[in-house]
Order: C-alpha cells, then structure tokens, then sequence
C-alpha cells in the first residue's frame, strides 16, 4: 500500500467543480486522493503527513488517450518483431506513452494479418504495468484495392464483406468490448498506410440497415457502440443508426452537429488524421464545443500525420505516437482559450472526457476526494501551456511516481 502524504503545487488544475486552485495541495492515501484544497486548509487537517512540494510547478489530472492502435498494429510497424517478441515492442510503446504524461489509454484490437493474438492475450499482456487499458474489441476494413476486413474475434483470419454484419459475430465482439471505441468502420480506413497503398480508403462498408441492426445488437447487450466514420454521407447513417460515440466525425456539417446534439452524441476528434478526409481543425473542435458536445482529443497512433493540414507540425509522414498527444491538440486548445474557455474545461478534452468514453469518469480524469491519484507534475497546463514531453517533470499512477525527469 502506498504511504500518506501530501502534495503542494503553485497551482492545481483539477479539472472538477473545484476548478484551479492557486497554492494548491491534495492529500493522497492508498493511491486516492484523499482532498484537494488550498495549502493552509489541506495542511491544517493533515498536519502530520510528509509533503512534496512543488511550489514550483503545475499539478493536473494526467492524461487520458481514448483511442490508440499501440499493441496491435504499432509494434509490427516501428520495430522488426516476431510474434514471440511482439508484446515486448508494444510494452516500449506503453512506457513511452507513460512517459508522455498518459495513464490512461483505450486502445483497440481490429484484428491484424500479422497478429493472431486473442483479445484474452492482448489483456494478459498489459497486466501489473503502471497505466489503465480499456479495450474496445472492433471489426476493420482497410481500403486497399483487394479490400480486406477482420475482426478482433477472427484475429488473423480475413472475412467478407457480408460476414461484418453477422449477428453471431457482432454478438462476439459486442460483448468482448469494454468500451465505444471505433467497434465498427463505417469508411475503410487508410489505416497507418500511404494513400496509393489504400485507394478505397473512405468507401462506406454496411447499408442503414446493417448499421441498425448491429447497433441494436449492442444496445441490447447493455453496450454502447462508437464508430470510425468520416464524411457528411458516413456521418448521417452513424446518426440515423443510433451509434452513441463517434470516432474522427470529420467533415461533419452544421447539420449534423445539431442531430449529434440531439442525440447526445459524444465525439472523439483525431486532429493528426486517422480517416482518407482532412481531420479536425481547431476551429471543427471549437464548432463542436459551442454545441456543448462532448468531445476528446485523442492521437489514434501509430498514425502518419495527415499532409495538409496547416495546424500540425510535422514535416514528413513518418508515423507518430503517444507522445504527440500535447502538441496535435495545442492549437484547439489555444483557440479555445482566446474564445474565453477555461482552462479547466479545455482540459477536460484530454483528461476528464475521454475518461468518460472510456467508463471511468469517476475514477480518474480529474483531481477530486475519492479518485485515484493520477497526476503529473508540469512546468505548464499539458497541451496548453506545455507541449514538450520534457515539459513534464513527473508522472504519478494511484499515487506512485512512475516517471521522474530531472
């Protein structure tokens, strides 16, 4: 068990109803947060605990990525593996998302040609490590010129077209899901591919009423259902179907933010790429918030950044990870401060809300009395203030320190 102790900061950013707190401190117990208030208050009630102070820096909720590919499809993509060595490629992928201030990830298994893993194995993987993995079991189809779709049930084994939408197999991976990820793509995706390697990238997989029916599969398992989607036409049978998170949405319209409006849709934006449209801009991310839809930043990584698009900084196509997640989400988050935003709200879109796409709003995704203690230690706000990983001086998982820079 951990010991007691308290933490002082020159300023909290809970991301809660207590806001920003300035000479802030947070009693932790146990790896729970025990209470959160300004110095003198927290001291006078636990007089006695030992302190860490950082007067000199900013405490935050750490941060939450609620749609990565890093076990799956990253480690084949950035280092020669085997599939005797591929958990071990994907474990360097999760301490470098560690060290980027993440603790928390959702990531999903579609199933892969070169990975004939089950989701039992994907799991037994990442268990004793320091960060919270939620799994979204998926089906994907990749828009190659000879399409190929598989599913995180089949593993390696390719299926049809028509298989996608068996009720059978849908059943299977509903209830292998443990969250809205992007369990089914409506578009085929380019993936992590190069656009003449996925010339079909963005035709449009199932007809209404498969969507329906699959949606209707997950809601009466007790499930929500996200999607991959992209494009107006993509975008409007997601809604007509009933599906509750939508992952990427880009080039949706006025239109049909107001029907995601009215259907109390949430969005995870993915402004590095991540579909064959241009992702979302700062100002799509900022169109949607004036809507009060709730939307999370996340990198979809490993992913090449999309070209053209003037708010990333990338240079060339080579695949970026977790550690981008600050940088790929600063321009939005800028604008939202200029649009008067608090910075308790802008953070929220990579800490509080993608922790309730993921189910576990109450346990993390911000800085409050009974959750668990997942902080980082800044020289910034992360994402708005601070872009730079070295930024972030440590990383804390229920209250133990994980990462530390000097």
């Amino acid at each position: 068990m951990n010991k007691s102790y308290l933490i002082r900061s020159k300023k909290i950013v809970t991301v809660s109803r207590a806001g920003t707190i300035h000479d802030g401190a947070m009693a932790i117990h146990n790896g729970k947060i025990l209470g959160v208030g300004k110095w003198k208050e927290v001291r006078k009630l636990h007089p006695n605990l030992p302190v860490k102070d950082y007067s000199d820096s900013v405490i935050t909720p750490s941060l939450v990525d609620c749609h990565t590919h890093l076990l799956e499809f990253a480690p084949s993509s950035l280092y020669p593996v085997t599939k005797e060595t591929h958990f071990l490629g994907g474990k360097a992928v999760l301490l470098k998302a560690l060290s980027s201030g993440i603790t928390a990830l959702g990531e999903q298994v579609c199933g892969h040609p070169l990975c004939d893993f089950s989701m039992a194995e994907y799991k037994k993987a990442v268990q004793g490590l320091p960060l919270d993995i939620t799994f979204a079991a998926t089906s994907i189809s990749i828009g190659f010129d000879q399409m190929a779709h598989f599913t995180s049930i089949t593993q390696s084994k390719p299926v049809s077209q028509s298989t996608l939408s068996d009720p059978e197999l849908v059943k299977k991976i509903a209830e292998a899901s443990d969250y809205p990820g992007e369990n089914i793509f409506i578009n085929a995706t380019p993936a992590n591919f190069t656009s003449d390697q996925v010339p079909r990238a963005g035709e449009i997989i199932y007809t209404l009423e498969e969507l329906k029916r699959i949606a209707k599969i997950y809601h009466q398992a007790g499930k929500k259902i996200g999607a991959h989607v992209a494009g107006e036409a993509g975008i409007r049978m997601a809604l007509m179907a009933g599906i509750d998170v939508l992952h990427h949405a880009h080039g949706i319209t006025k239109d049909l933010i107001e029907k995601a409006v009215a259907q109390n849709v949430s969005i995870v934006a993915t402004p590095m790429g991540g579909t064959h449209l241009k992702p979302n801009s700062p100002e799509d991310i900022l169109a949607l918030l004036r809507k009060d839809i709730p939307v999370s930043i996340a990198t979809d990584s490993y992913l090449p950044p999309y070209q053209g698009a003037s708010w990333l900084p990338f240079t060339d196509n080579s695949l970026q990870g977790p550690d981008v997640l600050m940088l790929i989400a600063h321009p939005a988050m800028v604008l939202l401060k200029e649009h008067g935003y608090d910075e308790n709200d802008i953070l929220a879109l990579l800490t509080a809300n993608p922790a309730k796409i993921l189910g576990k709003e109450k346990r993390f995704g911000g800085l409050a009395p009974g959750m668990e203690a997942n902080f980082l230690v800044a020289e910034g706000v992360p994402g708005l203030e601070v872009t730079n990983v070295e930024k972030i001086r440590e990383v804390y998982f229920r209250g133990v320190k994980v990462i530390k820079r000097k």
